[in-house]
């Protein structure tokens, strides 16, 4: 098989050379090449396609080198063209040169020069117009600049004065019919037919075909008309020959002469090949070309006689030199006329018509580029044009130019309009062209000394303005405009003539060179005798009669002489100059482009927002699947009904229980009471009824509360309703008074829940007003829209329920109701503001003494005057209520007997007053501070109230108390102070273990010093406490300010010259320094994200130097300098994208080279083109929109709502990249950097993940899944084995059983030592409500099994560190005290066997709301006590959920929670040895004591996990402590 396929291969090889060989089989000389290559076979690339041009004069540069002379070193160029070349038209040529000749020349042109295309970079030697300019500005504005685009140049020039920069020719140098033809191989094939050796025709026969594109033909916009594209341009071998329909008619006859040749040789030599007819046909065109511009053309136009050929001469070089392109040029445009006759064969001169009527000859400034073609529609058009021009006369050889070029030559970028004079002086100086004298006397010619001499034929005026401008300085009179003044054109014509012959001598190719074997010498005769009427008479339509025998010239007696010299004023107006303006029209949609990329993040705080909602809804929906399995059915016959509660707020549905004991329960849809409604007061209840059609609404007036409003479905419900209740109240004695009326002035009458609020506390704000003695104006004003609801707040009662929420209590509880009936003087239900008012007067201002005798009435409930002991059980049971029952009656009877006990009553069963306040005489203090808790309290009446900590008091024996020296101390400052130092204690250890004292030398240091020495230590300790990670942020911030301004300085300054940093230097600066940090950030990032690398390294020496503990916040400092560096480099962009749709395409083909071709058109793409046609433009359209919604969905609102859209969000990081390697890859500025800064951070990271995926993929076996109260959910898996860790460490862990495999950060709360692996989950999101939905005994049952799980990890954090110190203190809120269940159950391995431990002191602070939300952590503290036998571990637990510190019922806690420490050694709570606080920690005061306990430790650690809350303000503490010299507290945190 392979080696058929080799023999096919090597067949279709031979077949090829073999039909190339046919093809070419009639041709026996070699083949000019058609880019001008090795025609000297000495020097292979003279005269070929970008060879430079050969000076014939030294540069004359400003810097000797590529600066070009302008203003003020020589004149203006615009009054200079002015000066020199304004004057009357219609002066006809002296030698009577035909028009013909003169575009043959442009024709001859550009075949050997090509020089108009611009440069990169893009320099510009721009014209400044005059004020009041009477074409370019008529206004006088001064503002007006025609720019003017330096052209192409050899990159290896201009770079010092011994190699002055060199400009291009963009076609050959020689006379090879390139403009026939095309400048190469490419370009000739996509000219041709490939069918009997012709060039390819359009529609029309005889002319060429029209372009598609393919071919780069220059396409300049119509300055008439301002039409551009394709249309009317024709495919030609100059790119420049549809320049105007004169030029074209040129070309034509040469595409038409080929063809006829062609023609012609097919019928001689029909067994030709294509390739053999092309070949023959195109060596005698150019000998024909060839023959006729040196033979007839060029003694025609000069005026003289050609040296003659002597053969060719190898050693003589034909570059074209800038003195020829300029003189050429300038020679040729003083002979342009006005306009150009068309005519037939019959001598008809043809009319023109136009816009303003009919004229007799086309005018040349409105014909440049022209798509109408008004006159070459057909092929007859291009023969008349061809006619009109061989009898018609050029203007005069001198230095007028007409109008239409002076004025109105087709203009460059946005200008339509320029002055062509103007522009070929700044040619001229961009060639840097020598002087006039310079040049005539490199020519032979003597230099001139006066300005008389320069042109005597002349006005005086005409020489006494050019003196003017060159300040009447001979010596820097510049070449072109000295050669235009020229009487005789000696100059021009001499630099012509010397180009011409120099380039016939040294063509290898020439036809009259009989060594190339191109001609034979019979055949060179023959070539020498076809003129150009030969050539237009075999084209055209016209006999050989019809045209005169020589065409460049007009004689008497020729045929078809012209009707008139023509002159402006015969000929239709110029079209004005336009100013193009790009941008036009695409404002709006720019700017909303922009509002747009400005919205996105808007438009996906808009999604996640409506992701949150319904990941909120689920949530809900799945809360209450949950709770309907403990829904208790509403019992008894109850009514159905939509309860309404105000105009803001939804309606709810309930049901209405009446109960025998005059009472109207309202219940929800699980029959729990909402609220209940006593009618035991109420002689009267009055029902109102709305009339509306419907009558749904239902308002039952209740005088003392707020008012009830139900809304049935129909109006029979609502009529079943009020039939019930008139029964209900006839049987109870109560009488129901009905009313009526429109159903909104029954919801504006109604009292509701929320007015009555606004009523309550106003009636609190009075009451502590009144109390505390505090102005009316702090209190607020009863001020109500009605009389009535003001009447109801003045005389406002409190219902039980709502005096049970003031105290944050349930109604039903004991300790309301003892206070209550108290309070309750006239036992009508309720309490009245002087009822409320006289009992808080006790307790804000009452003694000791009072208060426990209010105390002693509340409990006194048979009113005998003494308390029993079932009273007393009573009391101490309501008020351990609040902390959800969590003593049984055993434990509160064992309570009550252990304070009889301590009290000395052990043998009494009841207790007078006396007695009760003597059991508290050991608490005056506390019961001084005691006041009534009542929430709502405006803060304005808690100035003195403090919610603060501990009352357990342990001063050791034979001290002095802080309160009995300084009588004047503040006595809630000192509890403060002493709260901390009981956190110290050991309970069941000796009280004088430690003799405590406060800490007062740092304050009286501190206050020594001056403010600003406080705030420099302040700022000595902060470096010193962040130093690590100081230090990692200033070398990262440095890193990528440094890689942003080296590519910003490489940009502005450094970087080789393609013009961009001058198109747009803002832009251009920011977008690629910024590009450069975000490729560095995004890359670097990665390193933040490798958890078992990070792991791993934090156990090395490089933990000393890098805080590995914080790589979630820093790759969030990354992540958000990251997001400000995108931002910039869109800006960036922005700013580029602006600058490039209006810089014109001249300038754009130059920057990106490989995206744009100039071809003349000017025409920038539009700035949708940039971002969205672009492969950069529509990626970073999709990073923008990838950004948005990764950095959305990772703010900490909904990474807390929805971490599954966080966690699906987050993953985008892959697209993230393939998009950034994308976006740069296309290297439309610079080649890709991206994968400098990618390539090392990628490779570790995918390191680190595959080893994580080699974990994820085992599935781990779950031995135990427990329930446990407060929504935890225990789970003990298998440990993998090798699968090491340390205590405080976490995992991450999926479980494919929920359908999705999203994984979460846990903590382990198993020690190392164990051989499973256990985890404690609190259910608070969906994932996690789910997994304990799944792992339920119910679901459990379904299944029949425990689901696997996926298990990544261990990972380290800072919690592992807690053996480092010597002191540690580990505060855990809630669920956050996982990972120190596990160091605790560490602790407690690690001493059981005697391991050696740097820490020597933990505390361990644990706040919770209720110890029943973690009791699976007693038994781990319990056991902690047990085997604590060093003293080790000192547990301080406090309980939140309770009133403030000073409140009656927390005092009463406090005071029985000591008798039950002191009797049993062990909390009234919890059961534990440890100290049960109420409220929460004075973490400062605490952190101030261990100074005082541990004055040798340095740095004492510490360790928290918990809400964002707490860990906050233990950060806080922790640096108001390090504000100090003294012990630095090194705090780790974890927030959930």
């Amino acid at each position: 098989m392979q080696r058929a396929a080799m023999m096919l291969s090597l067949t279709v090889v031979l077949l090829g050379t073999w039909t190339l060989g046919r093809a070419q089989e009639n041709i026996t000389w070699e083949v000019q090449r058609y880019d001008g290559w090795y025609n000297n076979l000495l020097h292979h690339s003279r005269g070929s396609v970008g060879a430079q041009l050969r000076r014939l004069l030294p540069a004359n540069f400003a810097d000797g080198v590529y600066q070009a002379l302008q203003e003020p070193r020589v004149p203006n160029a615009r009054q200079l063209s002015t000066a020199v070349a304004r004057g009357p038209s219609g002066l006809p040529s002296r030698r009577n040169t035909t028009v013909l000749a003169v575009f043959f020349g442009f024709h001859v042109l550009l075949d050997i020069l090509e020089t108009e295309k611009p440069g990169c970079p893009a320099e510009f030697l721009n014209i400044y117009i005059p004020p009041g300019d009477p074409v370019f500005d008529p206004a006088g504005t001064g503002d007006v600049v025609l720019p003017f685009q330096r052209i192409r140049w050899a990159v290896e020039t201009g770079q010092s004065p011994n190699s002055p920069r060199e400009q291009t020719n963009g076609v050959t140098g020689w006379l090879d019919g390139s403009s026939i033809y095309g400048p190469s191989h490419s370009w000739s094939d996509a000219l041709r037919n490939f069918s009997g050796g012709q060039l390819a025709s359009g529609p029309v026969r005889r002319l060429p075909r029209q372009t598609d594109g393919r071919v780069p033909m220059w396409k300049a916009i119509d300055p008439s008309t301002g039409q551009g594209g394709l249309e009317g341009i024709y495919d030609l071998g100059s790119a420049w020959g549809n320049e105007n329909p004169f030029l074209q008619a040129e070309s034509i006859a040469w595409f038409r002469y080929h063809n006829h040749l062609a023609t012609a040789l097919a019928q001689q030599h029909p067994t030709w090949s294509d390739e053999d007819l092309f070949q023959h046909t195109r060596k005698r065109v150019i000998a024909t070309f060839q023959s006729i511009v040196l033979y007839e053309w060029l003694p025609t136009l000069l005026g003289s006689d050609i040296p003659e050929y002597k053969g060719y001469q190898q050693h003589l070089d034909p570059s074209l030199s800038p003195e020829f392109v300029a003189a050429a040029a300038q020679f040729l445009a003083t002979m342009v006329p006005p306009g150009i006759y068309k005519r037939d064969t019959e001598c008809r001169f043809q009319n023109v018509s136009g816009p303003s009527g009919s004229f007799p000859a086309v005018r040349l400034c409105n014909s440049y580029w022209s798509r109408e073609r008004p006159g070459l529609q057909q092929a007859e058009d291009v023969d008349n044009f061809l006619l009109g021009m061989s009898s018609q006369i050029a203007e005069r050889e001198d230095n007028i130019v007409v109008e239409d070029l002076q004025d109105y030559w087709y203009g460059p970028l946005k200008y339509s309009r320029t002055d062509y004079v103007a522009s070929w002086i700044q040619r001229g100086r961009d060639l840097g062209l020598p002087t006039y004298n310079q040049a005539r006397e490199r020519f032979g010619l003597k230099p001139l000394q006066n300005w008389s001499n320069l042109a005597p034929h002349l006005e005086p005026q005409v020489l006494q303005k050019v003196a003017a401008l060159y300040a009447n300085d001979m010596a820097g009179l510049e070449l072109l405009p000295g050669g235009m003044l020229e009487a005789d054109g000696s100059l021009f014509s001499t630099i012509i003539l010397e180009q011409f012959v120099r380039l016939r001598d040294s063509d290898r190719f020439w036809f009259e060179n009989t060594k190339n074997g191109l001609f034979t010498e019979e055949e060179i005769r023959e070539i020498r005798n076809t003129t150009f009427h030969d050539v237009l008479a075999a084209v055209t339509y016209a006999n050989s009669t019809d045209i005169q025998t020589h065409v460049f010239t007009w004689r008497n007696g020729d045929p078809c002489p012209q009707p008139q010299q023509l002159t402006a004023q015969h000929l239709a107006n110029c079209t004005p100059m336009v100013v193009l303006e790009y941008f036009a029209g695409s404002g709006a949609g720019f700017g909303i482009i922009i509002v747009v990329l400005c919205c996105l993040p808007l438009v996906t705080l808009f999604v996640a927002w409506i992701v949150a909602a319904f990941r909120k809804r689920d949530f809900k929906k799945l809360q209450k699947q949950q709770s309907t399995r403990v829904r208790t059915k509403v019992t008894g016959e109850a009514t159905h009904a939509m309860e309404w509660h105000g105009p803001k707020t939804d309606s709810c549905p309930v049901y209405i229980q009446l109960q025998a004991d005059k009472v109207l329960k309202v219940l929800d849809g699980r029959g729990s009471v909402m609220r209940s409604i006593n009618l035991k007061a109420y002689q009267r209840v009055e029902v109102i009824l709305s009339n509306n059609k419907g009558n749904k609404a239902l308002l039952l007036k209740s005088p003392k509360e707020y008012d009830l409003v139900l809304l049935f479905c129909e109006e029979a419900e609502r009529s079943s309703f009020v039939g019930k209740l008139q029964n209900y109240l006839n049987e109870n004695g109560l009488y129901l008074h009905l009313s009526e009326t429109k159903e909104q002035n029954l919801m504006k009458w109604a009292v509701t829940q929320e007015q009555r609020k606004q009523i309550l506390e106003t009636f609190f704000r009075h009451l502590f007003a009144q109390v505390l003695e505090i102005d009316r104006s702090d209190a607020g004003e009863l001020n109500f829209r009605s009389s009535q609801k003001a009447r109801e707040s003045l005389t406002c009662e409190l219902s039980r329920t709502e005096f049970a929420e003031a105290l944050g209590l349930k109604a039903h509880s004991m300790f309301v109701d003892s206070m209550f009936s108290l309070a309750d003087k006239d036992g009508n239900g309720y309490i009245s503001f002087r009822e409320f008012l006289d009992i808080l007067v006790v307790f804000m201002k009452g003694s000791p003494e009072e208060k426990s005798q209010v105390m002693f009435r509340m409990y006194d409930i048979d009113e005998n005057g003494f308390l029993s002991k079932e009273e007393f059980l009573r009391m101490v049971r309501s008020f351990i209520e609040i902390s959800n029952n969590c003593l049984s009656r055993e434990q509160a009877e064992q309570v009550t007997e252990s304070m009889f006990q301590a009290s000395g009553f052990q043998d009494r069963d009841e207790l007078t007053w006396e007695n009760f306040h003597y059991m508290l005489r050991d608490h005056n203090s506390e019961l001084r501070l005691t006041h009534l808790c009542v929430k709502g309290v405006p803060e304005v009446f808690k100035q003195n109230l403090h919610n603060c900590v501990s009352f357990i008091k342990k001063e050791p024996k034979g001290t002095i108390s802080e309160e009995e020296r300084d009588p004047n101390l503040d006595t809630v400052s000192h509890y403060v102070e002493r709260e901390g130092q009981e956190l110290r204690k050991r309970p069941g250890r000796k009280g004088n273990q430690y003799q405590l004292r406060l800490y007062t030398e740092a304050q009286r240091k501190r206050y020594e010093r001056s403010r600003v020495q406080q705030k420099i230590q302040e700022f000595k300790r902060f470096v010193e406490n962040y130093r690590r990670h100081i230090v990692c942020v200033i070398l990262f911030s440095a890193i990528t300010a440094g890689v942003f301004v080296e590519r910003a300085y490489y940009y502005a300054f450094a970087s080789p010259s393609t013009g961009i940093a001058q198109t747009t230097f803002v832009g251009i600066i920011i977008s690629r320094g910024a590009a450069a940090s975000i490729s560095f950030l995004y890359s670097y990032i990665l390193l933040t994200m490798c958890r078992n690398l990070i792991t791993v390294l934090r156990e090395t020496f490089l933990n000393h130097y890098i805080p590995f503990d914080a790589a979630v916040d820093f790759h969030r400092w990354i992540a958000m300098a990251a997001l400000i560096f995108s931002v910039l480099h869109t800006a960036g962009h922005v700013v580029n994208v602006y600058i490039f749709s209006v810089t014109p395409l001249s300038v754009l083909s130059c920057l990106f080279s490989n995206v744009f071709t100039n071809d003349g058109s000017q025409l920038p793409q539009k700035y949708y083109w940039w971002f969205f046609q672009t492969v950069p433009g529509m990626t970073g359209v999709l990073l923008l929109v990838v950004l948005a919604v990764m950095y959305v969905f990772a703010t900490y609102h909904f990474r807390r709502v929805s971490f599954q859209g966080f966690w699906i969000t987050h993953h985008l990081y892959v697209l993230l990249y393939v998009l950034v390697i994308i976006h740069g890859s296309y290297a439309l500025i610079q080649q890709p950097r991206f994968y400098i800064y990618f390539i090392v951070p990628a490779l570790i990271y995918s390191a680190d993940k595959l080893l994580s995926l080699s974990r994820k993929k085992v599935e781990i076996s779950v031995v135990k899944a427990e329930l446990l109260p407060s929504g935890v959910t225990h789970l003990q898996f298998q440990r993998p084995q090798d699968f090491d860790y340390k205590s405080g460490q976490w995992v991450r862990i999926a479980c494919v059983a929920l359908g999705t495999t999203e994984y979460h950060p846990f903590t382990l709360t198993s020690a190392p030592h164990e051989d499973t692996l256990s985890l404690h989950i609190r259910a608070v999101g969906p994932w996690t409500t789910r997994l304990r939905e799944l792992y339920s005994p119910e679901s459990l049952a379904l299944i029949g099994k425990l689901p696997k799980l996926y298990l990544d990890g261990p990972f380290g954090e800072g919690h592992q560190e807690w053996n480092k110190f010597e002191v540690s203190v580990l505060v855990g809120g809630g669920i956050g005290v996982t990972p120190f269940a596990s160091i605790l159950k560490d602790l407690v391995f690690k001493s059981s066997i005697n391991s050696k431990l740097l820490c020597k002191k933990i505390y361990f602070i644990w706040v919770t709301r209720t110890q029943r939300q973690f009791e699976w952590l007693t038994d781990i503290i319990r056991e902690v006590e047990e085997s604590d036998r060093n003293n080790l571990v000192s547990v301080h637990i406090y309980i939140t959920q309770l009133a403030e510190k000073f409140d009656l019922r927390t005092t009463m806690l406090y005071i029985c929670e000591r008798h039950f420490q002191k009797v049993l050694n062990k909390s009234l709570f919890t059961g534990l040895r440890s100290i049960t606080h109420f409220g929460r920690p004075p973490f400062v005061p605490f952190f101030n004591s261990l100074q005082e306990v541990h004055p040798e430790v340095q740095k004492i650690g510490v360790f928290s996990c918990g809400p964002p809350g707490m860990t906050k303000s233990v950060e806080q503490a922790c640096r108001q402590m390090n504000k100090k010299d003294q012990t630095y507290f090194a705090h780790h945190y974890e927030n959930f």
